[in-house]
């Protein structure tokens, strides 16, 4: 008698094109969670870029949430296998956004409820979203007096905690979990790069900065770390000042910053970064906000100014949508001056972070730990990161 196999599952056979061919295709995922990692890579080039030049951009927008979703999960379940997390027990944290998206998928995957606290610049759609996938919004009215929004927020994240015992907070500025949690994102640039000479990345917790920079610096000792800062945020050892950018930056001091990885610091302004991420927009259809666009300005400036051959990866933290209403809406750029034309061919540059106040994009390539004043040791084999204990609750961060 002859045997009949049993046809495929549609969920394993492959994808088959009219014409009869295989078709690539995603692997399919069973949880929400499975959305995440493996995002592709794209070459910015000409026009955005001079001709012959370019660097390639991690598209971390196309996870479900952004680039927060990776830390969110990988945040929560270690705090789960730990026991600091008991099943069903509430998750609270402070977040302008990404992290609140993030911290709602990790609700779901896992079964926690979730509450985020935000401060009045978290755009509607934002606020919105989050409702939507099930997470309590607090929004705090009054800034701190020095820690500004950032520490008002966690001010009532710490009220909060008080009142549910059985709460967690994942505190994404001091959580180690949080860097190590990019350790995936870096194996992917490896693997879909082979070689990569300069990485380019925003410092908002110190989260994927270090996570990825440290892996990357293994793979590659000789490995040039770039990191892109606001004007008016503290984290290289500028003051504080008021700051319109949301996502990267801080008003006090994360303590996940690795400042011994960093060979060189940009603070970029926002006029700066809004005209990068439109012209992103315009030239390569990608784009972003805040961080994007000055990510984009930076990579754009190394890609020009080292070897050609030189291989120039940077991280776009998220995509445009959420900045419909602001990065790409001229009534609100012009209330905000923010259309003030290109910025300059290159930074300015200063010697140390204490030098003076910058307030447009500015490079220096002493890299301090303002907690220690001490300047930290910069650029390939470097050791000596600060010490990772309480020193404050730190900034603006996703």
């Amino acid at each position: 008698m002859t045997s009949v196999c049993p046809s495929p599952s549609p969920l394993l056979a492959p994808a088959v094109s009219p014409a009869g061919l295989t078709a690539a295709a995603a692997l399919p995922a069973q949880t929400p969670a499975g959305l995440v990692g493996d995002t592709p890579l794209l070459w910015i080039g000409e026009p955005f870029t001079a001709p012959g030049r370019g660097f390639w951009a991690k598209l971390e927008g196309r996870n479900p949430g952004g680039i927060k979703d990776r830390t969110a999960l990988y945040m929560v379940a270690r705090a789960r296998e730990r026991g600091r997390l008991l099943p069903g027990a509430p998750i609270v944290e402070s977040t302008s956004g990404t992290l609140g998206l993030g911290l709602a998928l990790a609700g779901v995957t896992y079964g926690h409820p979730v509450t985020v606290v935000t401060d009045p610049g978290m755009e509607p759609m934002m606020t919105g979203l989050l409702r939507a996938y099930g997470a309590e919004v607090h929004v705090v009215t009054t800034p701190h007096p020095v820690g500004g929004w950032q520490q008002a927020r966690r001010e009532r994240v710490d009220e909060l905690l008080a009142a549910r015992p059985d709460a967690w907070c994942p505190d994404q500025y001091h959580n180690p979990d949080n860097v190590t949690a990019y350790r995936t994102l870096a194996h992917e640039l490896v693997a879909q790069l082979g070689r990569i000479d300069a990485l380019v990345v925003s410092v908002g917790t110190g989260g994927h900065s270090a996570g990825v920079a440290s892996v990357l610096r293994g793979y590659f000792p000789d490995l040039r770390v770039v990191g892109v800062d606001t004007t008016g945020s503290t984290i290289f050892g500028q003051p504080a000042a008021p700051r319109l950018m949301r996502g990267l930056g801080s008003s006090i001091y994360p303590r996940n910053v690795d400042y011994s990885l960093f060979d060189e610091v940009h603070w970029v302004a926002a006029p700066e970064a809004v005209w990068a991420a439109r012209a992103l927009a315009r030239s390569r259809y990608a784009t972003g906000g805040w961080s994007v666009g000055a990510v984009a300005l930076v990579a754009r400036h190394l890609a020009g100014t080292l070897p050609a051959e030189a291989r120039v990866a940077t991280v776009f933290p998220d995509g445009p949508q959420r900045y419909v209403g602001t990065v790409f809406d001229d009534d609100y750029c012009r209330r905000h001056r923010l259309l003030g034309g290109a910025p300059a061919p290159a930074p300015d540059r200063i010697d140390h972070p204490a030098e003076r106040v910058v307030t447009r994009w500015t490079a220096c390539a002493t890299v301090v730990d303002p907690l220690d004043g001490d300047t930290a040791p910069a650029g390939p084999g470097a050791t000596g990161r600060p010490d990772a204990g309480e020193h404050g609750l730190a900034g603006a961060a996703r």
